[in-house]
């Protein structure tokens, strides 16, 4: 009669530790990102790669078609 508690604990458990360990990994990756995007704004000017556009639209919080070259001066020279 507890066979599906005890898969349901086990599939807790797992996919606990499964958000541990990918979570450190997420967390260094956004840190490469975010240092491989400054470097492309810095070397760059509008129009974006969509990549570019996604990281900057994420980060500024509005929409890629608004962001101007005013916000990627002021994210280059906030970082």
């Amino acid at each position: 009669m507890g066979a599906r508690r005890i898969r349901r604990e086990q599939r807790q458990q797992d996919m606990a530790r499964s958000r541990r360990v990918n979570g450190m990994v997420k967390t260094k990756e956004r840190a490469r990102r975010d240092t491989r995007m400054l470097g492309l704004l810095k070397q760059g000017q509008l129009p974006y790669t969509p990549a570019i556009l996604s990281w900057l639209s994420a980060h500024l919080d509005k929409p890629a078609g608004r962001i101007t070259q005013a916000d990627v001066d002021q994210v280059v020279k906030g970082t």
